[in-house]
């Protein structure tokens, strides 16, 4: 197992832990560290990507909807 590979087991182990003794704020530190450590990995290097393409996605669809135009058969104002 690579270095990095088992930083990320002992962040997650950390994260399972501290969610285990209620540690919320110890819990959230060990998760968003073992996800930066992924993400420098050639595994997780699309994620950055993915979650744009995804919110870009999501942004599309949800803006005529909060923006109250009107579709072409007389909908909402």
């Amino acid at each position: 197992m690579s270095s990095v590979g088992l930083l990320i087991l002992i962040a997650v182990l950390g994260a399972f832990i501290c969610a285990k003794t209620r540690s919320a704020a110890g819990a959230v530190v060990f998760s968003l560290v073992a996800l930066v450590l992924f993400i420098g990995t050639p595994v997780g290097q699309g994620i950055p990507d993915a979650i744009s393409a995804f919110m870009s996605a999501v942004d599309q669809a949800t803006t005529p909807a909060l923006g109250g135009t009107s579709d072409a058969d007389g909908g909402t104002r």
